[in-house]
């Protein structure tokens, strides 16, 4: 009697290695929006906050399941589709993130961060209702982000009012 076993084909493999190349770019993102940026826990601590505002350390975290998250729902839906209009906002989406950090902390720029976030919330918004049409676990992958993106802009806001 012949048993069989189960070998991962080289397309199985290859949707493993895409997994890792999302990984891999929202790592990117996360290390540019990191880059030349250091002190965000000092720099944070100084600034006038609202009695809402969390904790620093709180960031960190928070930050690196939301990225896990982002990189599996991209990945999910190159699963589905391939590179399509769903992931080019999730490009977007990922290019304004990574630009949003070195804008609030490493320029000071409150008020253009805060123009900068609500594009970034945005984008998330289309990114989350072209990935619904593809996948909504990928959509709903995303909805933590989402709302963790309005909480922090809603922060933005009140950290540019207090120290302008």
């Amino acid at each position: 009697m012949e048993t069989s076993r189960h070998t991962p084909t080289a397309s199985g493999r290859r949707h493993w290695w895409a997994l890792v190349g999302f990984a891999a770019a929202v790592f990117v993102a996360a290390a540019i929006g990191g880059l030349g940026v250091q002190g965000t826990t000092d720099e944070y601590a100084s600034l006038r906050q609202p009695g809402w505002a969390p904790p620093s350390w709180l960031f960190g975290p928070v930050w690196s399941l939301l990225y896990a998250l982002i990189a599996v729902a991209g990945w999910l839906v190159w699963r589905r589709v391939g590179f399509s209009p769903a992931l080019w906002a999730w490009t977007a989406q990922l290019v304004l993130n990574a630009i949003w950090t070195p804008l609030f902390f490493g320029a000071g720029r409150y008020g253009l961060a805060f123009a900068e976030i609500v594009l970034m919330w945005l984008a998330i918004g289309l990114t989350v209702v072209l990935f619904a049409r593809v996948s909504r676990v990928a959509a709903a992958l995303l909805l933590p982000y989402w709302a963790w993106v309005t909480f922090a802009a809603a922060l933005n806001l009140s950290i540019w009012q207090l120290n302008s």
